[in-house]
């Protein structure tokens, strides 16, 4: 028996970490929270001072008998839990369990899953932070007493199964307020003229925009406007008048902390929040890496510090100089400020060992797990390489009284953007404007005018990675929080996702709208930031945590009562289809389930019949000729099947083009990556398909030249020659394969009638020998 146990949150850890400690120590884990507040009910004694009353949770009675035989042969428990307040209240928690006393030192802390960080946290064991503990009791306690207090009034008001809560809230106000502003948001027109330049004896052109005069900006607000300034400078000379050059430096970004790692993974990878967060957990936890065993891959991976240790930055330095070379390294180590509001509790996200790479250990990992360890490897990596230097150059060109500007850089030395560059989330285009060498006075050919009518756009819905960022910016939630919040209002049915847009339903609107109209200070953001900081006084020690809930209530609990008296039944709009229930013959109505919409009989009770929307790609199966649908996946990702699926086994995860193939007639599907669109036939046995060499490629957002634009109409007329070619050819197989199946059909069907009178004819026999058989028994008898 060990005479030492460590206890940790999760199973995952137990093999990594119990290979660094030998036979004196036993690792147990205690499988996330083992005492929380009940479900059943408020579980807080709001008149005996917002006492907690803390149960154990269903289905852990094993595991706590478990660790307490292990903690009575045990003479030394270390609570290694995870280190942030959460993990220090579930310590607190095993400590009362195991009657550990609160004065002695069982708690260690490690940032990272290393033999040399798990072993150095043994050697310095701490007391139990309560100042920490009573930090997350007061967090857990305030959103007990908001959620619990409003969501019976949501449930009596508008529907069962809503529910309210701090962060939630503002999030969902958040959408609301922005899908508002974009309903309410007018277009504006304005125009742009970019003419096409050229220096003599050079290449290639360039591109130069229109400024305004040579004192002041010009707004171009209408076509007569622009059209006048044309015909005023359609005799003018293009003369640069002013060139200026310099070098520009761009620097690195941080290293990953939570929110951060959230919104790379949603621009690079198209993670949501919560899947982010689960395989960051598996790469923090331990993985199982050949020839090495469970090695934990990242450091913890909640934080909101971007502060990395001295051993990591130099072990970072050492590898950028074997690999890229001196000129990669700055002469001064990197170090990133952390915001005014970060608890610097931990260090950023990086890897553990950087001598383990992403390609190196790729066969150990699963996809996603590749996917965002290189992700968190290559980023702090970069985060500790020389910046990237541009050489830019500005010319402002004198046409008549006006005045153009072109601007254009190039790349002197890459730094480090060798191995990342940090994803936006606009999509601007980077390219840069070449320009060639310039001088005053260059007189410059123009090759055209290039005058395009705008309209102003409205600001663009959230995403799950803008929204995470604008709470960040907000001091809205800390790292832990984002997720679930996420989370939380998508399966409550108050958000939906158009593809990676956040959008808020109906109810969301109302839900909303009642909580703005009752419960102001709830779905403050300056109030929840405020809230957060308080929050972060309890943990420093400055505040006591039933001041903070007292503070809080007294004047929630007012607005409660004026709340419930002036609310009154909320009746949720009802969208009627075109479709009748073929059960009962009523209208069916659109309703919203957690997988998105549905029709449903508005019978119920007493007629439950339902049906999924359908929604029809506008195409014929390749393979049945069949409808195509377009469906989704429990995750709500699209992809399109046949109507007679199971019998038609056609499916893709690429939607369909307008485009017809041009061998064999089937429509065209597009897979896209990036700006790159790939055209490639749907019926598989064809020679234009996908696994084909084949393919047709079109790229998005590219303004053809003259030169491409000939080439095209000449391609254009060839492939109606040979389209009208395909087509005789393909009628002609029609109707072949049509004469075929009416063959098969008629084959068929004999087959099935010879195989019926065979059926007939063994039943008629069995029966007469059965009749002979009790014959010859009855005469048998007599």
């Amino acid at each position: 028996m060990a005479d030492n146990l460590v206890i940790v949150e999760s199973p995952g850890k137990v093999k990594s970490i119990g290979k660094f400690l030998g036979k004196g120590y036993k690792v147990e884990a205690s499988i996330g929270h083992i005492r929380d507040l009940p479900k059943s009910q408020i579980g807080v004694d709001i008149e005996n001072n917002f006492e907690p009353k803390y149960i154990t949770i269903r289905g852990k009675g094993d595991v706590i008998s478990k660790l307490k035989k292990e903690a009575k042969a045990a003479k030394k428990i270390y609570l290694a839990t995870d280190p942030d307040r959460e993990g220090e209240a579930i310590s607190w928690h095993l400590a009362h369990i195991l009657n550990i006393d609160e004065g002695e030192k069982c708690r260690v802390t490690f940032n990272e899953i290393t033999q040399n960080a798990v072993k150095n946290a043994l050697k310095q064991p701490r007391e139990i932070d309560t100042n920490l503990v009573d930090a997350q009791q007061a967090r857990r306690v305030l959103d007990r007493i908001v959620g619990y207090k409003i969501s019976p009034l949501l449930w009596k008001k508008v529907k069962k199964g809503l529910s309210a809560g701090r962060v939630q809230s503002v999030a969902t106000k958040m959408i609301c307020d922005r899908e508002k502003e974009i309903e309410e948001f007018t277009p504006e027109e304005y125009w742009t003229i970019v003419s096409n330049l050229e220096k003599p004896k050079t290449s290639p052109a360039f591109e130069a925009k229109f400024y305004g005069t040579k004192k002041e900006k010009i707004e171009l607000t209408n076509g007569e406007q622009v059209n006048a300034i044309l015909e005023e400078i359609a005799q003018s000379k293009y003369i640069v008048q002013k060139v200026k050059e310099q070098e520009k430096k761009r620097a690195a970004a941080a290293p990953f902390i939570t929110s951060t790692l959230q919104q790379e993974a949603s621009r690079k990878l198209g993670f949501t929040t919560k899947r982010t967060m689960m395989v960051a957990q598996q790469l923090y936890e331990g993985v199982e890496i050949k020839g090495r065993g469970s090695v934990g891959l990242i450091t913890y991976m909640r934080t909101d510090s971007t502060r990395i240790s001295e051993e990591a930055q130099n072990e970072a330095r050492n590898y950028i100089n074997a690999k890229y070379g001196k000129e990669y390294i700055p002469e001064v180590p990197k170090i990133y400020k952390n915001k005014s509001a970060s608890q610097d509790a931990h260090e950023a996200i990086r890897p553990s060992y950087i001598d383990l790479t992403p390609d190196d250990i790729k066969d150990s990992l699963s996809s996603e797990q590749y996917k965002v360890y290189k992700l968190i490897w290559s980023r702090f990596i970069a985060s500790q390489m020389s910046s990237a230097v541009y050489d830019t150059v500005n010319a402002d060109i004198s046409v008549g009284e006006y005045l153009f500007k072109a601007n254009g850089s190039k790349i002197k030395f890459p730094g480090f953007m060798v191995l990342y560059i940090e994803g936006k989330d606009d999509e601007s285009d980077d390219e840069t404007n070449t320009l060639p060498q310039l001088f005053e006075g260059d007189e410059l050919i123009l090759k055209g005018n290039l005058p395009k009518q705008h309209f102003t756009q409205p600001p663009p819905r959230y995403t799950e990675a803008t929204l995470v960022k604008s709470l960040e910016e907000r001091g809205i939630g800390r790292p832990s929080t984002y997720a679930p919040t996420i989370s939380t209002i998508l399966s409550r049915g108050y958000v939906i996702k158009d593809k990676k847009c956040l959008v808020p339903t109906e109810l969301g609107k109302i839900v909303n709208e009642i909580m703005v109209k009752h419960f102001k200070d709830i779905v403050n953001a300056e109030f929840t930031a405020q809230m957060e900081d308080k929050l972060d006084a309890v943990a420093e020690g400055e505040k006591a945590w039933k001041d903070v809930l007292e503070e809080f209530y007294t004047p929630f609990k007012t607005v409660l009562s004026e709340a419930e008296e002036s609310i009154g039944n909320v009746e949720l709009p009802v969208e009627v289809s075109d479709i009748q229930c073929e059960k009962c013959g009523r209208f069916m109505v659109v309703k919203q389930g957690r997988f998105g919409k549905f029709l449903a009989c508005p019978g119920f009770p007493e007629c439950r019949n339902t049906k999924a929307i359908v929604e029809e790609a506008g195409v014929l199966c390749p393979k049945c000729q069949g409808k195509v649908l377009i469906k989704k996946t429990r995750k709500g990702r699209k992809y399109i099947g046949c109507e007679r699926n199971p019998e038609c086994t056609f499916m893709s995860w690429d939607m369909p083009s307008n485009e017809i193939c041009p061998v064999c007639g089937a429509f065209m599907l597009q897979k896209t990556s990036g700006k790159k669109v790939t055209l490639y036939c749907s019926n598989e046995n064809c020679s234009s398909n996908a696994d084909s060499a084949i393919k047709n490629e079109v790229v998005s957002d590219k303004e053809p030249t003259t030169k491409k634009k000939a080439a095209t109409k000449k391609s254009s007329a060839a492939k109606k020659k040979t389209a009208a070619k395909k087509e005789a050819s393909t009628k002609k197989k029609s109707a072949d394969k049509k004469e075929t199946t009416v063959k098969k059909k008629t084959a068929v069907k004999k087959a099935a009638e010879e195989e019926k009178e065979i059926e007939v004819k063994k039943e008629a026999a069995a029966k007469k020998k059965s009749t002979a058989k009790k014959k010859a028994s009855t005469s048998k008898k007599a």
